[in-house]
């Protein structure tokens, strides 16, 4: 007969098991040092191919609509529009990870079996993030698996560090007088000279060793510094292969790229110079030309893809008669052109700041496609970036002798910030930012829509994206209290391609007043109004409208930036005393 064997509480206490806080700090150690070597191992293959960074990336590719515009529109003290969203998702993907680590490790207190899955999990995660890239290459599984084996290998060392520190207090608590029985006399000192009686540590200075005659609570002891030490190393370790990940990812020196084509920048057909009157900016208006420090940002980079120009080529391939690979310099080598133009971010509100203007330097994109042979049917310009992101551009638009679409290398008679593309990106007038404007560019492909979906399409923004015609008020502003009589009102208008006609203003919903408008330097570019308005005490509303070269009027009807670009009046409040 067999007989049923019961487990004591006393005995239960006894199971070795590690601490909570201690199993939880430790897989976080442990996952610390698997994204730090992944980090470190793409620093030196490819930025881009860092576990964590192509995580975050995938977020970026696969988000729903609902989450990118939330994104978009977050903002957090200190950050420009345009770097908050990609801080907080960065934060966000690490708070995740320090959760999922943490749980590992609570549910790897009597067996390292449960966090060596998770380990193994999310490191398939990052080698499946990796590989699913836009702009993947066969050697960019090298950080993810360098990831993988560093996560195991250290999970498996802290955890049995972590459960031997275990077993031992455990022993511990089972005897603790076995060593020194009531009325026993101490065990006889047989420590070597030049030592500590009990001294764990050897005469040549070595690490220390357990003393037999000590005890469980010295073996303990011994345990648990064992335990702190090699915690401090995976933590410095860690720390130290991120730091270093990130240095050799910024190696790439992009500013003395940037000096040494410089002087080559030198456009055959430059801009025209900016008249005289082309802006209000004594009144309050912008000045015409945005300095590169000031244009607006608006894009998916999580991390700025560095390139310097030596290294830098493009294919032009797809439904084309001939393929082309253009180097940078194949790019010097052509005639380099000047023009100034405004772009226009599709997420930009009534009245809202995304909108700068820059005279761009580059090469014709029309001369390129025809030099390639466009084949009919093909509707599309597929482009991508060296971070992954794509856009789709209506080709005919592309294609149209008076457009303008242009590769641009600089900007402002300097080359492009690394911010703004640096070193090659689209510049295609008229059309708004996400279809037209690739930053970093990587790869031109002729296609068809039916064929191919870019980035915003598949969150559904519209296919074809001309700018709408805008104005905005930026005197007063909003909320402002004035003397009471005559007030100076200014903004800006702009109508891509089309160019502005007439600019109207008026108060309180009454008869509208056309304002003077600004030097025209080109159908491409924002022009600015100003007007004099009698205002009588109180609270008014100003509002502005305008009117494009084809008679087109801004429309009142609002309407959110989704799926085409935002549309209505823009107005202020403001108060006359």
């Amino acid at each position: 007969m067999s007989t049923l064997e019961v487990t004591s509480p006393a005995e239960a206490s006894t199971e070795p098991r590690i601490p909570a806080a201690q199993a939880a700090v430790g897989s976080v150690l442990a996952f610390g040092a698997a994204l730090g070597v992944g980090h470190l191992v793409a620093g030196v293959v490819s930025p881009l191919s860092s576990p964590y960074q192509a995580v975050a990336d995938a977020v970026v590719r696969i988000a729903p609509p609902a989450l990118v515009e939330f994104g978009k529109s977050l903002t957090l003290p200190g950050l420009p529009v345009g770097r908050a969203d990609k801080f907080g998702l960065l934060l966000g993907v690490g708070v995740v990870v320090l959760a999922v680590a943490a749980l590992a490790g609570l549910a790897s207190r009597r067996s390292a079996r449960p966090g060596r899955r998770v380990v193994i999990l999310l490191g398939l995660l990052g080698l499946a993030a990796v590989v699913s890239s836009p702009v993947f290459t066969l050697p960019d599984v090298v950080a993810p698996l360098a990831s993988l084996g560093a996560g195991l290998w250290t999970f498996r060392w802290l955890h049995e560090k972590a459960m031997a520190l275990a077993v031992d207090r455990a022993a511990a608590r089972a005897r603790p007088d076995a060593t020194s029985p009531p009325g026993a006399s101490p065990p006889p000192d047989t420590s070597p000279p030049g030592t500590s009686p009990r001294d764990p540590r050897p005469p040549d200075g070595g690490p220390p060793k357990a003393d037999p005659d000590a005890g469980p609570g010295a073996a303990a002891e011994l345990s648990r510094r064992r335990l702190l030490l090699s915690s401090a190393a995976v933590g410095a370790g860690a720390a130290g292969a991120g730091v270093g990940g990130y240095l050799l990812g910024a190696g790439v020196d992009v500013a003395q790229s940037q000096s040494a084509v410089a002087t080559q920048l030198r456009p055959s057909s430059p801009a025209a110079p900016i008249p005289a009157g082309a802006d209000f900016a004594a009144q309050g208006t912008p000045s015409f030309l945005t300095a590169n420090s000031d244009f607006y940002r608006i894009d998916t980079a999580l991390r700025l893809p560095a390139k310097a120009a030596a290294d830098w080529s493009m294919k032009v391939h797809g439904m084309v008669d001939r393929e082309l690979t253009i180097s940078y310099q194949d790019l010097l080598n052509r005639p380099l052109i000047e023009r100034s133009v405004t772009l226009t971010c599709v997420s930009n509100e009534v009245g809202g700041d995304l909108i700068s203007t820059a005279n761009f330097i580059g090469v014709s994109l029309r001369d390129l496609l025809v030099e390639a042979g466009v084949r009919p049917g093909a509707n599309q310009l597929f482009s991508t970036s060296l971070d992954g992101f794509t856009a789709g551009t209506p080709t005919d638009v592309v294609m149209e002798p008076g457009r303008g679409a242009m590769l641009a290398l600089g900007m402002n008679s300097a080359p492009l910030p690394l911010e703004h593309g640096y070193p090659v990106r689209m510049v295609v007038p008229g059309l708004y930012g996400y279809v037209s404007a690739t930053k970093w560019l990587a790869d031109l492909e002729l296609t068809t829509f039916d064929a191919k979906q870019a980035y915003w399409l598949q969150r559904g923004w519209a296919q074809l994206a001309p700018i709408k015609t805008q104005s905005r008020i930026d005197r007063p502003r909003s909320g402002e209290s004035m003397a009471a009589g005559r007030v100076t009102a200014a903004g800006i208008a702009w109508a891509q391609h089309r160019g502005i006609a007439k600019v109207e203003v008026r108060v309180d919903a009454g008869p509208w007043q056309e304002a003077q408008l600004s030097t025209e330097v080109s159908a491409d570019t924002w022009r600015m109004w100003r007007v004099d308005l009698t205002v009588p005490p109180g609270d008014h509303t100003l509002e502005c409208r305008a009117t494009d070269t084809t008679g087109e009027t801004q429309t009142a009807v609002p309407a959110p930036p989704v799926p085409d670009g935002a549309s209505g009046w823009p107005s202020i409040e403001l108060n006359a005393r």
